[in-house]
């Protein structure tokens, strides 16, 4: 990757990585504008003040504008979800191996039977 392209890299993921700004973009990947209220439940414990940054940023960066109706992804947005679509595949197949190798015994380690031990009758 040229400097350019590293750079430009950089500075979207500096912008996706902030908190809550990847859950507003999520939340709009249906299409329908949201107001602020209903983008703020949709989201889920975001203060107003955050999502109003986040907000900000976002339709900065011109990837979400508003509208009559609310809050909406652009056209750049939309293109961005459209890539990272792929990212609900992959965080299902990953979530089952995660619950995978919770259930799996360590490496190494052997299931031992237990001995039964039983009293003699009547002790």
């Amino acid at each position: 990757m040229s400097t350019k392209e590293n750079a430009a890299i950089s500075q979207l993921l500096a912008l996706l990585e902030a908190r809550y700004a990847l859950r507003v973009l999520w939340a709009l990947r249906d299409g329908h504008a949201q107001t602020f209220r209903l983008l703020q439940d949709s989201v889920g414990g975001i203060t107003p003040n955050t999502l109003n940054t986040r907000l900000k940023e976002l339709r900065e960066a011109g990837l979400i504008c508003h509208g009559g109706d609310g809050y909406s992804l652009t056209l750049a947005g939309q293109d961005l979800l459209k890539r990272l679509s792929d990212l609900q595949a992959f965080a299902g197949k990953w979530q089952t191996s995660q619950a995978r190798k919770a259930t799996a015994p360590a490496p190494g380690v052997t299931a031992v039977a237990s001995p039964i031990v039983t009293s003699p009758a009547g002790g």
